[in-house]
């Protein structure tokens, strides 16, 4: 079965920065489109950023455009996530998921697989 597994969560003040990981595992991600999701407390889910299966098209919530950056090392089988000048409302669980979709990539529910997140805690 196809594995996903975040890391590179955890406590940070505002303003800081942290870089999440999403590894995959008994599959190779070269054919995916990758996306990173997340859920606050209390919120729905929301996508964030996606990138596609060639790594030449990416997507960004307007929530973090500006602050996230997404890329991907297909010889690591590894998507990053980079975070900087994190407030509190980027505090959520944040997922990363998978579909087979190769020219562009979509923020939306068509992801297949997916991993058990990883925490994002945004407090002074």
């Amino acid at each position: 079965q196809l594995q996903l597994a975040e890391s590179g969560g955890g406590l940070v003040q505002p303003g800081g920065s942290l870089r999440l990981s999403c590894a995959a595992s008994k599959f190779t991600m070269e054919y995916y489109s990758i996306g990173w999701f997340r859920q606050g407390p209390g919120k729905e889910r929301e996508g964030v950023s996606c990138i596609n299966s060639k790594g030449t098209v990416t997507n960004y919530a307007n929530s973090v455009k500006g602050r996230f950056t997404i890329s991907r090392d297909d010889a690591e089988n590894t998507v990053y996530l980079e975070m900087n000048n994190l407030t509190s409302e980027d505090t959520a669980v944040y997922y990363c998921a998978a579909r087979i979709l190769f020219t562009t990539c979509k923020l939306d529910d068509e992801y297949i697989y997916w991993g058990q997140g990883t925490q994002v805690t945004v407090s002074s």
